[in-house]
């Protein structure tokens, strides 16, 4: 795999699935990323979690993200993740500052000990049969620690590290950002490096990839309401790529109905108040789509709001020979 300039899709509970990834996919990202799935539920609750990795024929290279802290709960999840076809990498996650996995000692909680940590991460080098394995971690838990981390990742196994400029404590506070630590560890580690944490332009993607010397950008929230960003930082630009909103909208709606049935028009409502953001009548939109579950409803009322929004550029064989070139 070539790390230079690499872009991610973050995983994002509760809108990266299969669906929004496949439309991501479009855009030229190079690597999607299942949610966070959590070791235990992996193994434990098998049939639901394993919904939750399926990939679309598009998504390749394709990560599955686990969390967990349990030697034995990780490597038999490793080994269950091993039977599933079209998995490239399985990232670990020692980032995920949500109380109920931090305080059990996964995803950020790991981050309190480091040599578990290590442990950890080359355990799944050791086990997985993917071509790949990674992390994702903070910069620390209650205080940034990037010299500690350095040290660490230096006995990591794994063949790439996405680093998120915060730590745990800062939660997503735009002002806790630090580019300059992951710029730090960067200088000290041989791993590919991968800066993660609002990037939300192209100018700031290069502007972040000058500054901390890393090989690449993960992106996730500002992917929710312009999942184009990938195509306009491949090709340098402010622009829109080629496109009608209302009809990549649509396009994501039928997935979501496509890949769970009745329930996903319900489930499309948070990526609706998310494409909807900054829109004239948004908030009224929101309320609206809230009351709604009928599907063909709507699509009625998606077609009717964002045909106001219409986003109609030029050269859309750019866009096509993009996806090809990068899926």
């Amino acid at each position: 795999m070539d790390f230079q300039n690499l872009l991610m899709l973050a995983p994002l509970a509760g809108y990266t699935d299969l669906p929004f990834r496949s439309v991501v996919k479009g855009f030229g990202v190079d690597i999607t990323v299942s949610e966070m799935i959590s070791s235990h539920a992996l193994v434990y609750n098998n049939t639901r979690t394993l919904k939750m990795i399926e990939k679309s024929q598009e998504e390749q290279p394709y990560s599955v993200q686990i969390s967990g802290s349990k030697e034995a709960v990780i490597k038999q999840a490793v080994e269950i993740l091993n039977t599933q076809e079209g998995i490239d990498i399985i990232d670990l996650n020692c980032g995920c500052p949500a109380p109920k996995v931090a305080n059990h000692g996964n995803g950020s909680g790991l981050l309190k000990d480091l040599n578990l940590l290590v442990k950890i991460a080359n355990l799944i080098k050791e086990n997985a049969k993917t071509p790949y394995t990674s992390l994702k971690v903070r910069l620390g838990f209650d205080k940034k620690i990037p010299n500690e981390l350095a040290q660490a990742l230096k006995d990591v196994k794994s063949d790439f590290v996405v680093i998120h400029g915060r730590t745990r404590a800062d939660g997503y506070k735009k002002e806790r950002i630090d580019y300059d630590a992951i710029a730090l560890i960067k200088a000290q580690v041989s791993l590919p490096v991968i800066a993660n944490g609002e990037i939300d332009s192209a100018s700031k993607a290069q502007e972040v990839l000058n500054h901390t010397g890393a090989n690449g950008v993960m992106i996730g929230r500002a992917a929710l309401s312009a999942p184009w960003i990938f195509w306009q930082i491949r090709n340098h630009t402010q622009e829109i790529p080629p496109i009608i909103k209302k009809e990549l909208v649509l396009e994501h709606f039928q997935k979501m109905v496509e890949f769970y049935g009745q329930r996903g028009a319900i489930m499309f409502r948070k990526n609706l108040h998310a494409y909807a953001k900054g829109h004239e009548g948004a908030s009224e939109f929101r309320n609206l789509i809230n009351r709604l579950s009928d599907v063909e409803l709507i699509k009625a009322h998606i077609g009717q709001f964002f045909s106001h929004h219409q986003m109609v550029m030029h050269n859309f064989p750019q866009l096509v020979h993009l996806n090809k070139r990068t899926s």
